[in-house]
């Protein structure tokens, strides 16, 4: 399934969303696999309170994305039913226009109760998209409210959509999504009142906190007829360029493109261990022997990285020995990095004391070498990457 997807199978595409979306059996690792591949897309939130046309407003965006030849998707968080628990939309009423476009990937989701405006199974649903190679990805929500700014932690921009005829709602919006907007879209604008929620947003963005200077421009749009759309889009880019900002919980890399790979565990039985980490809620994707360490290992992801049963296959071999000496526990700490091989030899020429002699191919085909604990703080340090 994750070849077929990402080589762009929209129905792979759609099964594997529902599997991550419902947390059934394989789903936490096609999620692994999806964000191994390391694609990202471009993902705007649009927020706004009901009526403000933003579910008119995206169809508008994503038409002219189209006519662009960009491969765009929808992610529509709808109200749920309180019979079935399902989004009461649903895709077969949504954007109806690109029906047999594979080129559109439309999904609605049930908000279920959740806070921010967002399902909470929202950010891993992006992650599967961006695998399939869809440059843009348009994050709607239910409505907007005090609470509901958890959009602006998971989209690259915000867009705020407002319109005339709101009164004071403008002045009650202050506390809570005025300050996460990064683009203020007065929609309707053909209606009167638009001069007045333009000027009551310039009055207020002094309240904002951007970064990097960024101020929040005013745009405005007639979603109905496209007008001014396309100048919404080109202001996106330039928030995209000016104002770049972290996601929440999306890989846990740092700037220098370091990432937390796993956690390695020395135990005695694969087999008597793991039965804690399911009752938790983990699942084993992989197990496998790697015959030159004489050890087997079995992979349970665990959000953005992995916890790593490790159990000896012989007595005298480095887990064998850890046990014998120090017990269960845990064995080491791995680091994804970019740029293998040159901090290898870096490392070597600063005089770091290292526990490999080269860099090995290890369990899931990965390369890596270790650190040893003298120089790291007392942790064995297990370095991976391409």
């Amino acid at each position: 399934m994750l070849e077929r997807l990402a080589a762009g199978d929209v129905r792979a595409l759609a099964r594997a969303v529902s599997m991550v979306e419902d947390g059934v059996a394989g789903a936490a690792e096609l999620l692994y696999g999806c964000r191994a591949l390391g694609r990202h897309a471009r993902r705007v939130g649009v927020t706004g309170p009901p009526g403000a046309g933003k579910s008119t407003l995206v169809d508008r965006m994503v038409a002219t994305l189209r006519g662009k030849g960009e491969r765009v998707a929808v992610v529509a968080v709808d109200p749920s039913s309180p019979y079935t628990g399902g989004a009461l939309l649903g895709d077969r009423v949504r954007m109806q226009g690109f029906a047999g476009d594979s080129g559109v990937f439309v999904r609605s989701m049930a908000s279920r109760g959740a806070m921010g405006g967002l399902a909470r199974g929202v950010s891993d649903v992006c992650t599967v998209i961006e695998a399939a190679g869809f440059g843009t990805i348009l994050i709607e929500t239910v409505g907007v409210g005090q609470d509901e700014v958890s959009v602006a932690g998971l989209a690259d921009v915000t867009l705020l959509v407002l319109v005339p005829g709101m009164g004071d709602d403008v002045q009650s919006l202050k506390a809570g999504v005025m300050e996460v907007a990064d683009i203020f879209v007065v929609n309707k604008s053909d209606l009167s009142g638009a001069d007045r929620v333009e000027a009551e947003i310039l009055a207020m963005q002094g309240l904002g906190a951007h970064d990097e200077g960024w101020l929040p421009p005013v745009v405005r749009t007639v979603a109905s007829t496209a007008e001014g759309v396309g100048e919404l889009l080109a202001v996106v880019d330039r928030s995209l360029a000016a104002n770049k900002k972290p996601r929440l919980n999306t890989d846990f890399t740092d700037r220098h493109g370091l990432k937390l790979d796993h956690l390695g565990i020395a135990v005695k039985s694969i087999a008597a261990a793991k039965g804690f980490y399911e009752l938790l809620g983990l699942e084993v994707v992989h197990e496998e022997t790697v015959e030159h360490e004489r050890v087997k290992t079995a992979m349970l992801p665990m959000g953005e990285s992995r916890i790593e049963l490790l159990e000896p296959t012989e007595e005298d071999s480095t887990i064998g020995r850890f046990l014998a000496k120090r017990g269960e526990g845990l064995h080491h700490v791995a680091v994804r990095v970019t740029g293998l091989d040159e901090r290898f030899a870096a490392m070597q020429a600063a005089g770091v004391r290292l526990a490999s002699d080269c860099v090995r191919v290890g369990a899931g085909g990965h390369r890596y070498f270790f650190v040893h604990p003298a120089s790291t703080g007392g942790v064995l340090l297990e370095l991976v990457g391409k």
